[in-house]
This record gives structure tokens, C-alpha cells and sequence, in this order.
């Protein structure tokens, strides 16, 4: 029988990119002047879906020298609308001209048939919505015919139908549906303190070789809630919790996310750079890690 799609690519080699930064436009000026020694950069896909222009002549300038991944916000796999395949082709049309060597969007929905809401809403965590999501996500992952992943959101609300954990859900969909993880420590922070979990639950039950990928940013602290706002430094249990997490990936490539209230691109990249703090008791690199037999490679 031929292999799937999905199947094969679980098998490709996950490469471990190093510490990256998301690309945002106020930083384009610092970068192309000065072009900092950073590992790679993330960019919202959306963004640059375009048919020509600046954006695309930036992201030409930034793929001459830099690795670039992308990440989108639109795609609102959990929506019960059709998938929009005018939009899928559009995507992996960029993906030819970035050769990012995997892709992510968003565990949420956020469009309804004719409206699109452009926010990431969390979903039911019951099992028919599972079962949707799988279904959804593996005619993705064979569409695009390259790695895709699926962030964890911060939430603020419940469902009162909730079958089962944010944990149980999220793994169960990347395991099932033969994709990935791209982990946002941040988020499982933001959720466990808006939700009374305990955030190393949460961690200590994730399919952990699924995960390829890891978000770190910062957030605002209300006391009763937290906002997830990607304009204030990493907090300390946020950079806590990764701290735990990262040995148990093997080594896989580390992002920083800074969004609002901007500060330097210098500034912004040392706080990514402090996640090499974190990974100085990861022995080999290149170990095989239990990723589904596929190897991680050194940045």
C-alpha cells in the first residue's frame, strides 16, 4: 500500500534551527543595517501572501541571509466552515519561495461560513471536536507537503461540555492526526493561571517528541487574570517552565515573540539569546531523539 503523506513526513529530519526572533516590520531598518548574527527568523505568513510589493522585496532581503519558518494566524482549523483551499494554495505557494522547513498555525477556529473574526478562540475539548480537528488537520499536513504543527492558544474561557484536559486534546489531535506540537510555554503559563492548573500537569503530559518547535514571550499580569500581550520580558516561570521542557525535546528550535510596546531588534534578540541558559544540560545535539524516528539536528 503506498505510504500517506502525513505518514512520510513524520519521517523527514526536524532540523533544530538555534534561538530565532519573530520578524516585524519596526525591526526591518536595525536588521538590514547592522544584520545581527541571528539564527532565524518567524513571520506571519498572512503577511506576506501577497502577489508583490514591499513585503515581498523585505522577505527577499531577510531570506538572503537568514533561515526563515513560517507561522500563520488565519488558518482556524477547529472553524466549522469548509477549508479554504484558495487560501491553502496561497500558503504553500509562499512556502515555496521561503522553503521553511515546516509551517504552524493555531489550535482554535475563528471563522464561521461568510465571517472570518480574526481571533484565535479556543475550542470544546470533547471528541467530536477531536475527531473534526484530526480529520482537518491531516488534509492540511497533505496539502502543503511539508511538517505542520499546531500552537497551543492562552485561553480565558471554559466550556461547561469540556470531555477532557487542554492537554488530552492537544496531544491527542497531534498524535492521531500524525502532525506536530509547536509549543508556546507562555501560553500553557497564561492558561494555567486564568484556569487553577498546574502548568507541569499540563507538561508532563504532552507527547513530547511531537513537539517541533517552542514559543517564549512575554505577557501582562492582572493579578486575577493574565492578558497574552507579546509586549513585556519572558517572566521567571515562564523561563522556568521551559527550562523543564526543553531537555525533555531533544533540542528544538526556540523563538521569541515581541509584538507590541517594541523595543531595539539588539534588545529584543538578547532576550531570546537568554534561552541558551536553559540548554546548557542538553548533552548531544544530535542525538536521535523519540521524534518518530527523526533526528535533531544541530543548529
Amino acid at each position: 500500500m503506498p505510504e500517506k503523506c502525513s505518514d512520510s513526513l513524520s519521517k523527514k529530519k526536524i532540523p533544530n534551527l538555534g534561538i530565532g526572533v519573530g520578524l516585524r516590520p519596526v525591526h526591518y531598518q536595525e536588521i538590514f543595517a547592522t544584520e545581527p548574527a541571528v539564527d532565524w527568523f518567524e513571520i506571519i505568513s498572512e503577511n506576506f501572501m501577497v502577489e508583490g510589493g514591499k513585503p515581498l522585496k523585505n522577505l527577499y532581503k531577510i531570506l538572503e541571509r537568514y533561515p526563515v519558518v513560517q507561522h500563520g494566524v488565519s488558518l482556524a482549523i477547529g472553524s466549522p466552515d469548509p477549508l479554504d483551499f484558495d487560501y491553502l494554495k496561497r500558503l504553500k505557494d509562499l512556502t515555496k519561495i521561503t522553503k521553511t522547513p515546516w509551517i504552524s498555525d493555531h489550535l482554535c477556529w475563528g471563522r464561521l461560513p461568510g465571517a472570518h473574526y480574526h481571533d484565535l478562540l479556543p475550542l470544546p475539548y470533547t471528541k467530536e471536536v477531536k475527531k473534526y480537528v484530526i480529520e482537518r488537520a491531516r488534509i492540511v499536513q497533505d496539502y502543503l507537503e511539508i511538517p505542520f504543527a499546531l500552537e497551543n492558544l492562552s485561553s480565558y474561557v471554559g466550556f461547561t461540555e469540556d470531555e477532557m484536559t487542554e492537554w488530552e486534546f492537544y496531544g491527542s489531535i497531534v498524535e492521531e492526526a500524525g502532525i506536530y506540537m509547536m509549543l508556546d510555554v507562555n501560553n500553557i503559563y497564561v492558561s494555567s493561571r486564568n484556569h487553577g492548573f498546574d502548568p507541569m500537569e499540563y507538561l508532563n503530559n504532552i507527547p513530547i517528541d511531537k513537539v517541533l518547535q517552542i514559543h517564549l514571550a512575554g505577557h501582562s499580569d492582572y493579578g486575577r487574570y493574565i492578558l497574552d500581550t507579546h509586549d513585556h520580558y519572558v517572566c521567571d516561570e515562564v523561563w522556568a517552565l521551559y527550562a523543564k521542557i526543553y531537555p525533555q525535546t531533544g533540542g528544538v528550535s526556540t523563538l521569541l515573540e515581541w509584538d507590541d510596546h517594541y523595543i531595539s531588534f539588539e534588545d529584543t534578540y538578547k532576550e531570546a539569546l537568554k534561552a541558551k541558559e536553559f540548554q546548557k544540560n542538553i548533552v548531544d545535539f544530535a542525538a536521535v531523539s523519540p521524534k518518530t524516528g527523526a533526528e535533531v539536528l544541530s543548529p
